[in-house]
């Protein structure tokens, strides 16, 4: 029985239960999620930046191909009236004498 009671002494004082977290392994792991936040907010920041510029970027490219498309239009009907205009001009001046 000595040697059951001997054994059971020797374990238990190489076992250390801890009961509960310790102030330093609660430090230690503010300190690693503080870091690990500082190394991440940048990049995330940065990705959000990018992904809402360049939605930005396509909105006014749509709307810079639309003007585009209607400034064609206008000149296209602004160039109709002119040669309309100088037509009637030639039939109107030739019709006065």
């Amino acid at each position: 029985m000595d040697d059951k009671a001997n054994l059971l002494e020797e374990t238990g004082s190489a076992i250390v239960t801890r009961k509960g977290i310790g102030l330093r392994f609660l430090l230690s792991m503010l300190m690693v999620f503080g870091i690990v936040w500082m190394l991440l907010f940048p990049k995330i920041y940065l990705q959000n930046s990018i992904y809402y510029k360049s939605r930005d970027i396509a909105t006014m490219q749509r709307e810079y191909e639309t003007l585009k498309e209607e400034n064609l239009v206008i000149k296209r009907r602004v160039e109709a009236l002119k040669f309309k205009n100088q037509v009637l001009d030639t039939l109107f001046v030739e019709e006065q004498p």
